[in-house]
């Protein structure tokens, strides 16, 4: 059986939401309701429309000036399965994954204890943006961010977290460049 992916829709070609040009996938169903979100359609999880995982890749393939894609949404982490998928094969074209969540990656590593998907997508994200959006926290000037409080969470970042190396340690204060962090 094919896998399935809810989506909103798709961006085949994006500069807004990530580095370099993107290829970007609007999962539908979200949790989180942030008061002034940018994408409250993709809110209701019996909306949008489903797509074949290999049918997202086909198109996926089609445009090799891609730097990667982007898994927005919606909340992408509610439909890990599948975007595991589309990261592993967005890895084997040797291009790059950006996975936005209203987590926060501590809460999306207690999530991966009883799903291992949510874990496996965390692994394949060469960068994590995370947090729910607020809007008393509204930052234009943030790159590839709408509030203060998300942080841009490379590979690295991640690592360091997880082992909580640095108490002043503060990702959300780092300058996102692409040829320094994927």
């Amino acid at each position: 059986m094919a896998h399935k992916l809810r989506v909103n829709g798709i961006v085949e070609e994006s500069v807004a939401d990530g580095p370099g040009l993107r290829y970007v996938v609007f999962t539908q169903g979200c949790p989180h309701n942030c008061r002034g979100c940018h994408n409250p359609e993709t809110h209701d999880p019996a909306g949008g429309y489903d797509l074949r995982v290999d049918d997202i890749c086909v198109a996926f393939t089609e445009n090799p000036l891609l730097s990667g894609i982007t898994f927005s949404g919606g909340e992408p982490f509610l439909q890990p399965e599948p975007l595991c998928l589309l990261a592993e094969y967005a890895h084997r074209l040797h291009r790059n994954v950006i996975t936005y969540s209203g987590f926060t990656f501590e809460r999306l590593l207690l999530q991966a204890e009883t799903n291992p998907f949510v874990g496996r997508l965390l692994d394949l994200t060469d960068v994590l943006i995370d947090g729910p959006y607020i809007e008393a926290r509204r930052d234009l000037e943030l790159p590839f961010r709408g509030s203060a409080n998300q942080r841009m969470l490379t590979r690295a970042d991640r690592d360091a977290l997880r082992r909580r190396e640095s108490p002043s340690f503060s990702p959300a204060a780092r300058v996102f460049t692409p040829s320094a962090h994927i």
